[in-house]
């Protein structure tokens, strides 16, 4: 018996992405039961004997997002008769995934344009390989990234090719998410499970109105609840307090926040990060306006499709950073002449007078506002019914503009005024603290990387935790920017934090950074690394991050004897059992 017909709504309807994706999920649930009673008789019977059709969801994350969504994916897909499994790249390889015969790569990039952690030894391993060894996979891959960046879904491109490369089909074209991803990733696996479904074989007949007893959906449903607040549905969280934490003089602002979670039900662990949304400067809004020629008061439609204002919109809705293709597009800039404009005000600018597009239609070329995620930096059990953050205000100088960090500069500036915002839990399973309290931690943390940390240290303090804690701390003077100092000093008097190594950049001629004291200390650190401690960095991906995996290699080679490339498969085995984790961005 073949698999029913499921039709999809094409891209060119006239309907919304979270229309075309309502829709599409409305389809095929109605034809999944559409056949005559005859044949919906038949089908009860064969089905109920029939296997599902087994299903590889692979995710490569590194916060987790890609995670979430693949264990969405995998929902949809065990009730349009697959029998999904979600495999961590980590824990792939490629005689599993040749074996898989329907496969879905939901995958992140970060940094230059790299693979998640997790995803690193696998896509290597398909890189290094030649010829046709997945002729049997069907495939389709989903990229969430961020356009900003010029590697925009880097490592989703680099699993297509390879994939492609070593024999595999695509099934469906790869989808490369922005960061309003919601909508395209519901298309995306509509179409991807309909093709998938589409070509399964006689002997994976898909099942369409019976579920077998053994039914992976449930088992996913029970174990992943949705949350009452979510991106889609934000609290409102009062702002209790926002404090600076350098001393003046500083050449930074970092700033402390704390929010109320009081009647919310969020909860969230250490090592998760918040989700917050932000609002436009108010000087940046007025000048979109005038560079329009409006006065705000216009109605424009929101992302929803109901009325607001344009002032409203471009406060809360749209993004004013850097123009979408369909912005530029509008204004007919020419990009090749007068280079890449910076955020929208830029091209409304290099547009004028000729091109002065009405409200309406402005706004549908802008992208949606989005939340800008930061590390929690407070514990649920030291700090009950909030949550704290530690964000470095972002300010500088840029075509004769001063130019502001949209979320960074409305906490730093206007959160405590407005009262509120909107912030949701962002669960981040691949940055945890270790099962038992007495590992030992050690913990790299520059400048506002500290922030996981000091959830770390309350935590650890708050459940009696017996484990040694080290912290490497650095940012660029001693004088004016030893975060959370008074803190630190008290944990050390209390016993809960064990070393304090400090690096400044900014002290003496030479510079002095975390790595540093890294290699200063191998000895010592590769001693708490053989008595089963765990290792963790918090930061900037592209420079520091990779610069602590280079001192940690080195620091092992130094104190241990081994080569480099015996030190780094030493490395490569702490990050393989979840002994080293990082939260890098």
């Amino acid at each position: 018996m073949s698999s029913p017909f499921v039709p999809f709504i094409p891209d060119s309807a006239p309907f919304t992405p979270e229309q075309r994706a309502w829709l599409n999920g409305y389809l095929a649930g109605l034809f999944s039961r559409a056949a005559s009673p005859i044949e919906n008789r038949e089908s009860k019977i064969e089905n109920s004997a029939a296997p599902a059709a087994p299903l590889t969801i692979l995710f490569g994350s590194q916060t987790g997002t890609s995670e979430n969504l693949a264990k969405k994916a995998a929902k949809l897909a065990a009730t349009r008769g697959f029998a999904p499994t979600i495999l961590d790249a980590a824990s792939a390889d490629v005689p599993r995934l040749a074996s898989s015969g329907a496969l879905l790569v939901i995958t992140s990039t970060y940094g230059d344009g790299e693979p998640p952690d997790n995803a690193k030894a696998l896509l290597s391993s398909l890189r290094s390989l030649n010829g046709a060894q997945l002729t049997h996979v069907r495939f389709s891959v989903c990229g969430l990234g961020d356009t900003n960046y010029a590697k925009f879904c880097q490592c989703a491109k680099d699993f297509d090719a390879a994939l492609a490369r070593l024999g595999a089909t695509r099934a469906a074209d790869r989808v490369d998410c922005d960061l309003d991803y919601d909508a395209p990733f519901q298309s995306w696996l509509e179409k991807s499970l309909a093709a998938l479904s589409a070509s399964a074989n006689s002997g994976a007949i898909l099942a369409t109105s019976v579920v077998p007893i053994e039914n992976p959906k449930s088992k996913i449903e029970n174990s992943d609840a949705e949350p009452r607040f979510s991106k889609k549905n934000p609290f409102h969280a009062p702002v209790l307090a926002v404090r600076c934490l350098n001393v003046a003089g500083s050449a930074k602002e970092v700033n402390h926040v704390e929010f109320s979670l009081a009647d919310s039900d969020l909860a969230y662990e250490a090592g998760d990060a918040l989700g917050v949304f932000p609002q436009h400067c108010p000087q940046l809004v007025n000048d979109v306006i005038t560079a329009l020629g409006c006065d705000g008061e216009e109605s424009v439609p929101a992302p929803s499709g109901s009325p607001t204002s344009l002032r409203r919109a471009l406060t809360d809705l749209y993004d004013l950073g850097r123009p979408a293709p369909a912005l530029i597009e509008l204004l007919a800039l020419n990009t090749e002449k007068h280079g890449q404009p910076h955020d929208v005000l830029d091209a409304l600018r290099l547009a004028f007078p000729s091109k002065r597009p009405s409200p309406a239609v402005f706004v549908g070329a802008l992208k949606k506002l989005q939340p800008r995620l930061y590390s929690i930096s407070s514990s649920p059990r030291a700090h009950a019914g909030q949550v704290h953050l530690t964000v470095g205000a972002v300010r500088y100088e840029l075509g004769g503009r001063a130019r502001k960090g949209v979320c960074s500069t409305f906490l730093a500036e206007r959160a405590l005024s407005v009262g509120r915002a909107g912030v949701f839990v962002h669960r981040n399973p691949n940055f945890r603290l270790p099962a038992s309290g007495d590992t030992p931690v050690i913990m790299v943390g520059p400048g506002t990387g500290i922030a996981p940390f000091r959830a770390f240290l309350a935590e650890r303090r708050a459940t009696g935790a017996k484990g040694r804690n080290w912290l490497f701390f650095g940012d660029q003077k001693s004088a004016t920017d030893f975060l959370y100092r008074e803190e630190l000093e008290e944990l050390q008097r209390d016993g809960t934090l064990t070393r304090l190594d400090l690096a400044w950049s900014r002290d003496a001629a030479t510079k002095t950074y975390v790595q540093h004291r890294m290699l200063e200390q191998a000895a010592e650190l590769f001693a708490w690394l053989e008595a089963g401690a765990n290792f963790y960095v918090c930061g900037d991906a592209s420079r520091m991050a990779r610069d602590v995996d280079e001192a940690l290699v080195q620091a092992v080679a130094r104190a241990s004897g081994r080569t480099a490339d015996k030190a780094a498969d030493y490395v490569a085995q702490l990050k393989s059992a979840r002994r080293y984790q990082r939260d890098v961005y």
